[in-house]
């Protein structure tokens, strides 16, 4: 029984595979046959090399590929746009025909080829397709439904065609036209080359995409306006193509030309020749007016291997930078060298001894300076690695106002201070010129100063290059140890803790500010509790200070217990600060101990100059905010008459009425 439902199945579904194949296969075939008898051209459309179009009125027009690119080959010469004809190649491919008939039948009904526009067609299109041509004649619109006729290349059939193909085909040349002059893109450029009729300037990028001159000078060029101007290049297009033979070039300046530009990419290069700039066309109202704008002008132009001239507008800024690339183009940083390659750096100046700073180790911070003197041992102390770092990027990022002279005589060297530097720095770099890979080197600034104090002059041996510099890197690099000194003097430990303050004016030993924590005013935010909110203010200010104690400055090299060294002279002393500090023993007990500094009065707006005994015997400038507080404490209040009553006792809450910023002993914490 299992046997004879398994045949019957079987056989079952043979009959309704047969069906399948024969009738409804053949209803696909057909359609498919259907959709290509729709279509006007074949597969050679796929493959096509070369388009020529031909009309009753415009001169002939001639498309081809070269490579992997169109050009337009007739009227002129010229890249074509490739949107343009990836319209009319898609049009191509695609076109169907609403409705078609053959020519035999046509001449059967007793009409022509005439009456339909195909005797003298409005288009003759020709493409040549794997050696092959194909004409396809284009003619009139049909009387309803806006289509055209079309005559099949092989003469045989008429199509009645969407009006699309001749929207197509019919394009202007202007549309057909790449708008660009260079096809080359900036990112593919390898090498830029300017010839004005008296110098010839090269450029060269390098496998790390570093613009470099070649000739007529070997230095840097600035990648970003090298770039730049490329790009200016690749914007510029052609506004016409006037008729001039070769014959008559000497009219449009070609014959010697003004400017020769080339742009060398991967195996191509195009060299653009600029010719003189077209007569201005007047404006009828007004005479005198000339049309475009003031900043563009319109050259002849032409490729060196080609005969096509055609007028280009160009800015006058673009002008200027080609003319002048040698200057405008280079790289206005006098030193090259990342700053982190860095390992030390050497200061020197007239009448000065040396001063070296350099890394502790090789490629990391702290940093240290180093003085030598002759048969002494070297003299080192710590350098504040945030100064030095400064010095480095003002070094990095010094810049040139002028160039002076690319090959200086003796004479002028002398002139512009190089005979004696004002200052030589030294650098040295883990790597050469801080690019990676390459062996460790050195680079010489030099910088002198002439009769005009204010401006400096810069090179750098061996190259002969002068450069004209503003003279701030002169103040920015002092060869004296303490301006690199570390600026962090001392930091309490953890634990410590100032338990007192006690501000004194040496004249007459007058004290100013006395406080103290005590048994009964265990912290800060007590002893204080009974001052102004501006006092409050400074004593918080002063405690954070005091806790981690920084110069902003250096003044002098050592203190002085009778004045204080500044750039203005000796200044005398005017007050004592004491700072009692606490710190915690292992027993549980406190050890205390007392530190002085002396202070001048205030010299400015920003400056008070301090001293001590301690820390090495620094002279230096406490930075703004202790400046500030100290005005409180010893100039605004002491001359207020406002001021209120003060209390024995604190309030009853101990704390500060109406606080505005953290408590005083929670800024004390580190």
């Amino acid at each position: 029984m299992r046997s004879k439902v398994t045949v019957i199945l079987i056989f079952l579904n043979v009959v309704l595979f047969y069906y399948i194949f024969h009738y409804e296969g053949a209803f696909f075939r057909d359609k498919a046959t259907l959709e290509t008898r729709k279509k006007v051209y074949g597969p050679e459309v796929a493959t096509i090399e070369s388009i020529t179009r031909t009309s009753r009125t415009g001169p002939a027009l001639k498309i081809e590929r070269r490579g992997e690119s169109w050009w337009i080959a007739q009227p002129h010469d010229w890249p074509a746009n490739r949107n343009a004809i990836d319209r009319i190649l898609n049009e191509l491919q695609f076109l169907e025909h609403e409705t078609s008939f053959t020519v035999e039948e046509l001449i059967k009904s007793g009409r022509t080829l005439a009456e339909y526009g195909l005797e003298n067609p409005a288009f003759t299109l020709t493409f040549v397709s794997a050696g092959k041509s194909y004409v396809t004649k284009i003619g009139d619109n049909t009387e309803i439904a806006n289509r055209l006729y079309l005559l099949s290349p092989d003469g045989t059939r008429i199509h009645v065609v969407s009006r699309s193909l001749a929207d197509s085909i019919g394009l202007p040349i202007e549309s057909l036209r790449s708008e660009s002059v260079f096809t080359i893109p900036v990112f593919e450029v390898r090498s830029l080359n300017i010839q004005t009729t008296a110098l010839k300037v090269r450029l060269q990028r390098d496998a790390n995409a570093r613009w470099g001159f070649e000739a007529p000078i070997h230095t840097r060029a600035s990648k970003a306006k090298v770039e730049m101007t490329i790009n200016a290049l690749n914007a510029l297009t052609a506004k016409s193509f006037p008729d001039i033979a070769l014959s008559d070039l000497e009219r449009t300046g070609l014959n010697v030309p003004s400017l020769r530009i080339t742009l060398e990419g991967n195996l191509r290069r195009e060299t653009l020749l600029l010719g003189a700039i077209v007569p201005p066309k007047t404006n009828p109202a007004s005479p005198t007016a000339r049309e475009g704008t003031a900043t563009d002008l319109e050259y002849f132009a032409k490729f060196e291997d080609k005969t096509d001239v055609f007028t280009v507008p160009i800015s006058t800024a673009l002008i200027e930078d080609l003319r002048s690339a040698q200057e405008k183009l280079r790289d206005t940083h006098v030193l090259d060298f990342d700053p982190h390659n860095v390992t030390a750096l050497t200061l020197s100046a007239p009448g000065e001894t040396s001063l070296t700073l350099q890394q502790l180790v090789a490629g990391t911070p702290p940093w240290q300076s180093v003085i030598r003197l002759p048969g002494q041992a070297p003299l080192t102390s710590p350098s504040d690695t945030a100064v030095v770092e400064e010095l480095l990027q003002q070094l990095h990022l010094l810049s040139k106002t002028e160039f002076l002279s690319d090959a200086p005589s003796s004479m002028q060297l002398e002139t512009w201070g190089f005979n004696r530097p004002d200052r030589e720095i030294t650098l040295t770099l883990s790597s050469g010129g801080g690019l990676k890979g390459t062996e460790g080197s050195s680079i010489t600034l030099q910088i002198g100063v002439g009769a005009d104090k204010g401006v400096a002059f810069a090179r750098v041996p061996p190259a002969p290059f002068v450069y004209q510099i503003v003279p701030d890197i002169l103040e920015a690099s002092p060869v004296l140890a303490r301006h690199y000194r570390q600026r962090l003097l001392r930091t309490l430990p953890e634990g410590a803790k100032i338990q007192g303050l006690s501000l004194t004016q040496l004249e007459g030993e007058a004290p100013i500010y006395v406080k103290q924590l005590n048994e009964t005013q265990t912290t800060w935010d007590l002893v204080v509790s009974d001052e102004s909110e501006a006092r409050r203010k400074a004593i918080g200010v002063m405690l954070i200070q005091l806790h981690t104690l920084r110069a902003k400055r250096f003044t002098a090299d050592s203190f002085n217990p009778d004045h204080a060294d500044t750039p203005q002279g000796p200044r005398p002393w005017k007050y004592r600060l004491d700072i009692i500090s606490s710190f915690a023993g292992g027993s549980g007990t406190a050890a205390k101990s007392t530190s002085t500094l002396f202070l001048t009065e205030r010299l400015g707006g920003n400056t008070q100059i301090a001293g001590t005994a301690e820390f090495g015997g620094p002279v230096f400038e406490i930075p703004q905010e202790l400046v500030d507080a100290l005005f409180t404490l010893i100039y605004r209040e002491k001359n207020d008459p406002g001021l209120p009553a003060t209390s024995a006792s604190p309030p009853a809450n101990n704390t500060l009425a109406k606080p505005t910023a953290p408590t005083v002993d929670a800024l004390q914490k580190p």
